[in-house]
C-alpha cells in the first residue's frame, strides 16, 4: 500500500520532492527495497501534521508541503496538482479536498468525514455525524443540497505547518477526533477544493475489499 501511494505521487505534475516519513523501521525496509525516499522520524507525534512539521523542518527551501496519508493507494496526481494550484491565491495557507457526496451511507458512517463550506470555499465545520442536520428538511431542499465529503488529503504553505505544530489541542478536536478543528478553532482557514475523483482510503479491514476492487 505504501508503495502504491509514493508511486501515485510521483505521477504529479507539481510535487518536486516525495518522502515517506515513518516511526516504524518496517516502513523504512520496504521504501527502501523499492528505492524511495523515507525519513525515521520520533515516536511521540500525536498526528500526521507532527510528523510532517519534523520533515519540513529539514527542507527549509520548500514553499508547500501536502500531508498524504500511507491508507490512500488510489491517490490522484490530479488531485495532488489542484491542491498546489490552490496556493496562487496567496490568501490560501491550508487546503484539502472535497467530493459532492449526498449518500445515506456517507451519512451515517461516522468513518466517512463530512464537511460544510462557505461562500469563498473555505470550510466552516467537519464532522463524523451528518451535517447540515437534514431533519427538518423538506424534500425539495434535500434534493437540492449539494452535500460534501471530505478527502484527507491535506496541503500546507510550510511557516503555516510549522505554527500548526504548536497549537494546544482543543475539546473540539477531542470531540470529533479530527485534528482540523484545531487549526480553525485558532482562527486558520481551511479552502475546500472540490474534486469529481473518488479515491476511497482504508480506514478498516472492510474497506479494503472495496480498494482491491477498483485496483
Amino acid at each position: 500500500m505504501i508503495r502504491r501511494v509514493y508511486e501515485g505521487a510521483e505521477n504529479s505534475q507539481l510535487i518536486s520532492s516525495i518522502v515517506v516519513a515513518t516511526d516504524d523501521h518496517r516502513i523504512v525496509d520496504e521504501v527502501k527495497a523499492f528505492n524511495g525516499n523515507v525519513l525515521m522520524t520520533s515516536q511521540s507525534h500525536q498526528s500526521g501534521t507532527d510528523r510532517c512539521g519534523e520533515v519540513a523542518l529539514k527542507y527549509t527551501d520548500i514553499d508547500v508541503v501536502i500531508n498524504i496519508q500511507g491508507d490512500e493507494p488510489l491517490v490522484d496526481s490530479r488531485q495532488l496538482d489542484s491542491l498546489l494550484e490552490a496556493f496562487h491565491d496567496e490568501s490560501v495557507n491550508i487546503a484539502t479536498l472535497g467530493i459532492h457526496d449526498n449518500s445515506e451511507e456517507t451519512s451515517t458512517n461516522s468513518n466517512r468525514i463530512k464537511l460544510v463550506k462557505d461562500v469563498n470555499g473555505d470550510a466552516i465545520y467537519f464532522s463524523r455525524s451528518p451535517i447540515p442536520n437534514k431533519i427538518r428538511a423538506s424534500e425539495s431542499a434535500l434534493q437540492e443540497a449539494k452535500l460534501f465529503r471530505h478527502i484527507g488529503v491535506y496541503a500546507f504553505r510550510r511557516d503555516t505547518l510549522l505554527r500548526l505544530t504548536k497549537l494546544p489541542i482543543t475539546s473540539l478536536e477531542v470531540l470529533e477526533s479530527l485534528e482540523q478543528l484545531r487549526w480553525m478553532y485558532h482562527g486558520f482557514k481551511v479552502r475546500v477544493i472540490e474534486t469529481g475523483i473518488e479515491t476511497p482510503n482504508i480506514d478498516v479491514p472492510e474497506d479494503i475489499d472495496k480498494v482491491l476492487r477498483l485496483i
